[in-house]
C-alpha cells in the first residue's frame, strides 16, 4: 500500500509520541502509588476490626464444627469459585467489598475475569474477606461480606454480575455503608429474587463464617487487599492490577 505526503503527516511526531509516552508513564507511576497508599490504608486497620464485635452479636463460634456448611461453590478456603474446575488456569482474588483498590481491580479487571470463566481459560476464586467494619458507621463490610455467601449459595453462576454492581454502589469511607434493604435490592437487581436471600442477608447467616475465614486467610500470608494471584504466584505489578484488562495477558501466557 502506497503511503502519501498527507498520510505521513497525520502521523504523531517525534515528540508528540514521547509526549504519550511521558503522560503513560506519569498515569501508570501515579495510579501505582495510589494504589499501594490505598491498599495500606485497607490493610491497616485489620487487626482492630477482626476484634470489633458486630452489630446483632452473631453466635460464639467455639470451633469450625459450630461454622455453617460452605455454600455450593466455595472452597474450604471460603472462595467462591467460578469457571470450569479443568482449567489450566485458576485466578485467586482477596479482597474487601469496603476497599477502593479492590474496586478498581474489579472494574479494570471485571471484564477479563467474566471472560475466563465463562470461555472455560481460567477458573476465578474470589476470597471476599472482612476487616473493614471501623470504615463505615454500620459495619459495612462484614454486612457485604455475609451477603457474598448468600447470593454464592443461591446461585454461583450469577456471582460475578453481583459482584461488579456491589463495587458499582460502594459506599465512601468513614460514612454510612448501604443498609440491607439495598443488599437486597441489589441482589434482586443481579438476579437473586429469591426471599431466602434476602433472609440470608438480614439474619446475617455467615457472619461467623465471614469472620473464621477472614482470619485464616489473613494467617495464610495475605497482607493486602486486593491481593491476586495466577496459579498461586502473587501479582504485584500495578499495571497487571487495574489497567483496563490488565491480567489478560497474564491468563493468556499461563494457559
Amino acid at each position: 500500500m502506497n503511503t502519501t505526503q498527507d498520510d505521513w503527516s497525520s502521523l504523531p511526531s517525534e515528540s508528540q509520541r514521547a509526549a504519550h509516552n511521558r503522560k503513560v508513564l506519569v498515569g501508570l507511576v501515579t495510579g501505582g502509588v495510589l494504589f499501594a497508599l490505598v491498599s495500606a490504608l485497607c490493610v491497616g486497620i485489620v487487626a482492630q476490626d477482626l476484634t470489633k464485635d458486630v452489630v446483632g452479636t452473631p453466635k460464639p463460634v467455639q470451633n469450625s464444627a459450630q461454622l455453617p456448611g460452605a455454600p455450593a461453590g466455595v472452597t474450604d478456603t471460603g472462595a467462591v469459585r467460578i469457571g470450569d474446575p479443568g482449567a489450566q488456569v485458576v485466578v485467586r482474588v482477596v479482597a474487601d467489598l469496603q476497599c477502593p483498590a479492590c474496586q478498581m481491580f474489579d472494574r479494570a479487571n471485571a471484564r477479563v475475569l467474566q471472560e475466563a470463566a465463562a470461555s472455560g481459560s481460567a477458573i476465578v476464586e474470589y476470597n471476599v474477606i472482612s476487616f473493614l467494619d471501623r470504615a463505615s458507621t454500620n459495619q459495612y463490610s462484614s454486612r457485604a461480606g455475609n451477603a457474598s455467601f448468600c447470593v454464592a449459595e443461591a446461585d454461583p453462576s450469577k456471582y460475578q454480575g453481583w459482584l461488579v454492581a456491589m463495587f458499582d454502589n460502594q459506599p465512601a469511607e468513614g460514612g454510612d455503608g448501604l443498609a440491607d434493604e439495598r443488599l437486597i435490592e441489589i441482589a434482586r437487581e443481579s438476579g437473586y429474587a429469591d426471599a431466602a436471600v434476602a433472609q440470608c442477608i438480614t439474619e446475617r447467616k455467615y457472619d461467623s463464617y465471614l469472620r473464621a475465614k477472614t482470619k485464616e486467610v489473613l494467617a495464610g500470608g495475605v497482607n493486602s487487599t486486593p491481593s491476586v494471584f495466577v496459579n498461586g504466584q502473587q501479582i504485584a505489578d500495578a499495571e497487571h492490577l487495574f489497567a483496563p484488562d490488565g491480567l489478560g495477558p497474564l491468563i493468556s501466557a499461563t494457559r
